[in-house]
C-alpha cells in the first residue's frame, strides 16, 4: 500500500465522472483518455500527485459538460501510462479510498477540481483487515446470473480468489446498472456489498426466463 493514513492523500484533487465506472480499493481501472479536457487532466496530474477521483453522474444518459455528480467517489492513482501514436492516453487507475465531495472549487482548467474528505472511508487503507466474506449461497447465484446475462467465466480461478478479490472483480466487471454500482461503492463492507450484489443478481435472474428478459 503506497499510503498508509489518509493525511497522506491530497485533500484537492480532479474528479472524473464516468458513467457506469466503478473504482474500488486495491483495483485497477484501465481507461484510455482522449478528449482535450482530460487529456490536460492527466497532463497535470502526472507532474502532480496522480490522485485523480472517479465519480458517477447521477444521470448516466446526460451529455452535459458538467454533469451533476454523486457526492462519493473513489480516489486512484495514476499506476501505468502510455501515449498511443493517436493522441490518446491509456492510463490504468489503482484504486487507494473512497471519499466525500466536500464542495468543488472554481477553476481555470477545463476539468473540475474538488475538495474531498477520506475520513469516512479511512480504513479503505486496511482493506485486508475486511476480507471475511464467504456466503455459501454466493457462487451459486453468480453461476445463475451469469447463465441469464449469457456470461462466461473462468469458475475454478473464481472460486479460488479470496472474497474481498472476488467481491471487487465482480462488482467492476458485471453489467450492473450506474445507480446499482453506486450502491455497490458505497457499501460499508465487504459482507455489504456481497448482500448487495446477490440482491442485484437475483434480480436479474427473476427478471430473466430462458435468457429472455420479462416483459
Amino acid at each position: 500500500m503506497l499510503y498508509k493514513n489518509i493525511e497522506e492523500l491530497p485533500t484537492t484533487i480532479p474528479v472524473f465522472p464516468l458513467a457506469g465506472a466503478l473504482l474500488l480499493p486495491e483495483a485497477e481501472l484501465p481507461l484510455n483518455i482522449f478528449e482535450p479536457r482530460y487529456l490536460s487532466m492527466i497532463g497535470d496530474t502526472m507532474t502532480g500527485g496522480r490522485v485523480i477521483g472517479i465519480v458517477q453522474p447521477t444521470d448516466p444518459y446526460t451529455d452535459h459538460q458538467k454533469p451533476p455528480v454523486y457526492q462519493i467517489g473513489c480516489a486512484g492513482r495514476v499506476s501505468e501510462f502510455q501515449e498511443a501514436k493517436d493522441g490518446c492516453i491509456l492510463i490504468s487507475l489503482t484504486g487507494v479510498c473512497r471519499f466525500n465531495i466536500v464542495h468543488e472549487l472554481p477553476t481555470d482548467e477545463p476539468y473540475r477540481l474538488a475538495a474531498v474528505s477520506y475520513e469516512r472511508f479511512k480504513d479503505d487503507l486496511n482493506i485486508e483487515l475486511d476480507s471475511s466474506f464467504n456466503d455459501p449461497l454466493f457462487l451459486p447465484t453468480l453461476r445463475a446470473y451469469f447463465g441469464a446475462k449469457d456470461l462466461s467465466a473462468d469458475w475454478n480461478a473464481l472460486e479460488k480468489l479470496p472474497g474481498n478479490a472476488l467481491l471487487t472483480s465482480l462488482a467492476m466487471l458485471c453489467p450492473f446498472a450506474p445507480n446499482e454500482k453506486q450502491a455497490l461503492l458505497e457499501a460499508s463492507s465487504n459482507n455489504e456489498r456481497g448482500k448487495i450484489m446477490t440482491t442485484l443478481m437475483e434480480m436479474a435472474v427473476r427478471e430473466t426466463k430462458d435468457g429472455v428478459l420479462l416483459q
